[in-house]
């Protein structure tokens, strides 16, 4: 299994911090409201040995690991929050606009080579073990944010994206009976949809599984202060646990 934790890091690497027009409070406040805070934590204990586990080394306001590189290919894009982000959640100036030049690097030091890693984990599991599951680790707002295109105003505790060539019904069932019989409200594609994984076998071979796992922070943290509700994170930590290594069982079954 492949944990994938794309927008868990805070990190804005200080040479590009220049480009950023917003004030540091400003600033401070968007990786705030931005990062799906200890996405990590959450779900990094649930990895068995052998699993692979992807996290993303910076914010996603630097480079989003999980939009297209084409801009005509990802719908964000047209929010001014493609791979690389113009604009704040909303929808004020975030940065300057990169030159073609700069995007490359950008592309290059950051998407390329986490992609990569994904891409290597994948490959590696389907030679040990005929099959890969990527498993997609976020969290959401309990609020919607103005950029978000679903602004449906209730929330399910847990969010199940799937993908209907590489989610089998029989893993996203296991994992919405694991969460459901947890006490947790659990939705699937709202208010995100998909999950993410590798281009080369995006479509092409349902050996590479994918499910992603959205949970409210409303469950685990003040969004205010950004500080962990000690009790409620510690239970939810060991019920993703649970879930992860049920559809770690299923997999490999």
């Amino acid at each position: 299994m492949i944990l994938h934790i794309p927008h868990a890091s805070t990190y804005i690497p200080p040479a590009l911090r220049a480009a950023i027009v917003l004030s540091d409070a400003d600033l401070a406040r968007e990786l705030l409201v931005m990062t799906d805070h200890y996405t990590d934590e959450l779900f990094m204990p649930a990895a068995q040995p052998g699993d692979a586990i992807i996290r993303a080394t910076v914010s996603r306001l630097v480079v989003d690991m999980e939009r297209f590189v084409i801009d005509e290919q990802e719908p964000m894009a047209s929010r001014g929050m493609g791979v690389i982000y113009t604009r704040t959640h909303d929808g004020e100036v975030l940065r300057r606009q990169p030159t073609l030049f700069e995007r490359e690097q950008l592309l290059a030091k950051y998407y390329a080579p986490h992609h990569g890693l994904l891409e290597a984990a994948v490959q590696a599991s389907l030679q040990s073990t005929g099959s890969a599951l990527v498993l997609d680790c976020h969290s959401f707002p309990e609020k919607t944010l103005p950029y978000e295109m679903d602004q449906s105003a209730n929330r399910p505790d847990i969010c199940l994206g799937a993908d209907e060539y590489h989610t089998p019904d029989g893993l996203l069932d296991l994992a919405h009976d694991v969460l459901v019989s947890s006490g947790y409200s659990v939705a699937v594609n709202t208010p995100f949809s998909g999950c993410l994984l590798p281009m080369s076998s995006y479509q092409k071979t349902k050996r590479v599984q994918g499910l992603m796992i959205e949970v409210n922070r409303g469950l685990y943290m003040d969004e205010e202060s950004g500080l962990k509700l000690r009790d409620m994170f510690s239970h939810l930590q060991a019920i993703l646990a649970e879930t992860v290594e049920s559809l770690e069982a299923e997999v490999r079954a």
